[in-house]
């Protein structure tokens, strides 16, 4: 596009980003560009209206000279530094100007440099310098319109109204109140976008997290289950192999189980927003989960009857009680558990406990899991308790709040 723009597309690359020796470099270079264009076409403005000021003020002020096109020239120029060094843009404009006022040339747009300077200064943070500068500059023209004038050119200048400096004052205000609007909007807007980044990486850890406790879920119970099975299948190959056509039977049921629900999953990453083509397991499912344990040879006993809940309770409570009974397959020489389920019309409570004793030192469960179930209660609003208890084995302890479940569904 560049080279099209060099052959006859339109002006070439340098009109647009200044020439080679002034183009910034890099990712740097690239945001904090030369503002070449604006700067030549504001300088080429200034000298046009100052020739057209100085026709109609001839007589009256002194004549454009070459010293008068210099300082009009470098007031002008010193506009394209304004982006990487503003303050000092906004003085040099001011005092380039307070010296052509002083000279006795002919009023005009001289006034634009130190408008656009002082403009860019304040939008870029730096106010103070920028009133500073605009206030050197309307002190300047003051002490030279009503006291220097009698020795400073043109000869026989007369003093100036000053209701003409009150004039030169309101745009002052004008200028640095519009100004100070912008730097407001703008700074208004940076914040919103990092609010709205910040949200944004927010949503993603949340969702990453949804997904991790999901897949460790799955996983942790389907290849438990797959384990004590595969180690059963081993030990009865031969001496009764009926047993283990049953383990592997179990094997197979499992697998098939937990990939299905990692499609699941991986559906959902596919193509968010979209419902999910499986309902969410829920504490319906308990006796498929008792079903599994039992393959892995843990007898659950299950009391009390989960009442209808809201479908995020309901796959929170299900995970829970999963991650539960994996733990106690893994993590403990107990044969037996029991799942309590009670609730009332504000909270459901999970009771999970096996007599023990731990077969290790991780004994109740890897940190990964535990803290799954804790992110999930959180989530609800709920709190999980795991520890040992005092007549030995270990107890998980869910309760998770029922408020606002019909608004779930």
């Amino acid at each position: 596009m560049d080279e099209q723009r060099g052959r006859g597309g339109g002006p070439p690359e340098w009109w647009w980003h200044g020439p080679p020796w002034l183009r910034g470099r890099g990712e740097e270079g690239r945001a904090r560009r030369w503002p070449w264009p604006s700067t030549v076409l504001l300088t080429f403005f200034v000298l046009g209206g100052s020739n057209y000021a100085a026709h109609q003020q001839q007589g009256v002020r002194a004549d454009l000279d070459v010293f008068a096109r210099v300082l009009l020239v470098v007031g002008s120029g010193l506009l394209l530094w304004r982006k990487r060094y503003p303050v000092f843009v906004a003085f040099g404009t001011a005092a380039a100007a307070m010296v052509y006022l002083g000279a006795g040339y002919p009023y005009g747009p001289v006034f634009f440099p130190v408008a656009v300077a002082c403009f860019g200064a304040i939008v870029a943070g730096h106010r103070r310098a920028a009133w500073a500068a605009m206030g050197m500059l309307w002190a300047g023209h003051v002490l030279v319109a009503h006291w220097l004038y009698r020795w400073l050119p043109p000869t026989g200048d007369a003093e100036m109204p000053w209701g003409q400096e009150v004039v030169v004052a309101a745009w002052v205000v004008a200028i640095t109140a519009v100004a100070e609007l912008t730097r407001t909007r703008r700074e208004q807007w940076a914040r919103e976008r990092a609010e709205r980044a910040q949200a944004a990486r927010r949503r993603a850890d949340e969702e990453r997290l949804r997904i991790a406790r999901e897949l460790h879920d799955v996983l942790a119970h389907s290849i438990s289950v797959i384990n004590v099975q595969a180690g059963v299948g081993l030990a009865l190959l031969d001496s009764d192999p009926e047993q283990a056509r049953t383990a592997l039977t179990t094997i197979k049921a499992a697998s098939k189980e937990a990939l299905g629900e990692v499609r699941q999953v991986l559906d959902t990453l596919r193509t968010p927003g979209d419902a999910p083509r499986a309902p969410a397991p829920g504490l319906d499912r308990l006796p498929e989960l008792v079903q599994q344990a039992a393959s892995a040879g843990l007898t659950v006993a299950v009391e009390g009857e989960p009442p209808r809940l809201a479908p995020g309770t309901d796959l929170a409570a299900f995970r829970i009680v999963q991650e539960a009974l994996t733990n106690v397959v893994r993590h403990s020489g107990s044969r037996h558990a029991r799942v309590h389920v009670e609730h009332d019309s504000r909270a459901l409570r999970l009771r999970i406990d096996d007599d023990g004793p731990a077969t290790g030192a991780d004994a109740g469960g890897s940190g990964n899991g535990l803290a799954g179930m804790r992110e999930r209660a959180a989530a609800l609003g709920g709190t999980i308790e795991a520890g040992p208890r005092p007549a030995g084995g270990f107890q998980v302890l869910a309760v998770l709040p029922l408020k606002g479940k019909e608004d779930d569904r």
